[in-house]
């Protein structure tokens, strides 16, 4: 059994100790926001939290999750209320919006530690996170937004 916190709640999983995070918390916890892009770290569509820092769950095994918090994007808010997710529905970003959790993920953890950041720190920070209907410009907006409804 393996032991950590998600969202807030604490659950414990039966599950080989190099289970990939991604389809535990898919599959095991039941929550299907993180999405499965390309399984290889590359396109960022699986990003969550682990204690606060972005990464991918696609090739974190769930044994670097024990005794942790990780957070999707089902634990930002129940009801889109975050700023970022309240900047993303402003800015209406996705067209298809496979990736759109990863790069909110991304966008929550940038403003944590950039509160105010410029065009080139987004596209730093966002540059592993791939959109493949190119909303990049409406990310740019909404990260810009977000950090405005954040007190920037």
């Amino acid at each position: 059994m393996i032991a950590f916190t998600v969202n807030g709640n604490k659950v414990r999983v039966d599950v080989a100790p190099d289970t990939p995070l991604l389809w535990v918390l898919r599959d095991t916890v039941g929550l299907t926001g993180t999405k499965y892009g390309c399984g290889i770290a590359q396109c960022g569509a699986c990003t969550v939290h682990l204690d606060g820092e972005p990464i991918r769950s696609c090739t974190t095994p769930v044994s670097q999750a024990a005794g942790r918090q990780v957070l999707t994007i089902e634990g930002l808010s129940r009801n889109n209320s975050h700023p970022v997710q309240k900047a993303w529905i402003a800015e209406d970003v996705p067209q298809c919006g496979y990736c759109q959790s990863g790069q909110i993920m991304t966008t929550v953890a940038l403003l944590a530690k950039i509160k105010n950041p410029s065009d080139a720190e987004i596209d730093e920070a966002l540059a592993g996170n791939i959109c493949r209907c190119g909303t990049y410009n409406g990310v740019r907006r909404a990260v810009h937004r977000a950090a405005k409804l954040m007190g920037a």
